[in-house]
């Protein structure tokens, strides 16, 4: 896989480019994400995580992300106990998402610090 200033690239089609940011348990995802990707950023952000502290998923450089993205980056990050996506820099358009499906105070949304 490649590697810029940005970090090492996980994945990449089309539509989406999944970045691990160097130096940090954090990926940035870039692009779309929908029904046919969705299965390989879950793949992905599985194989980018390494236990212990949750994985920090940047979605800020999203353009779109429909209904089975968005599953794929919630539903991680809701059990109590069991978090191992911690979600930074959302959107409005993913929170108004988030919020219409229920989802905004499970998800823990956080802006990018």
């Amino acid at each position: 896989m490649m590697s810029d200033d940005m970090g090492r690239l996980l994945y990449e089609d089309a539509q989406l480019r999944i970045i691990a940011r160097s130096g940090s348990t954090a990926v940035l995802l870039m692009g779309e994400v929908d029904v046919t990707n969705s299965p390989a950023l879950e793949r992905t952000l599985r194989s980018a995580w390494h236990g212990g502290e949750p994985l920090t998923v940047d979605t800020g450089a999203l353009t779109f992300v429909d209904l089975s993205g968005l599953r794929v980056l919630v539903m991680p990050a809701v059990p109590p106990g069991r978090r191992w996506i911690r979600l930074v820099n959302v959107t409005p358009f993913q929170r108004r998402l988030m919020g219409l499906m229920g989802w905004h105070h499970e998800a823990r949304a956080q802006p990018l610090v």
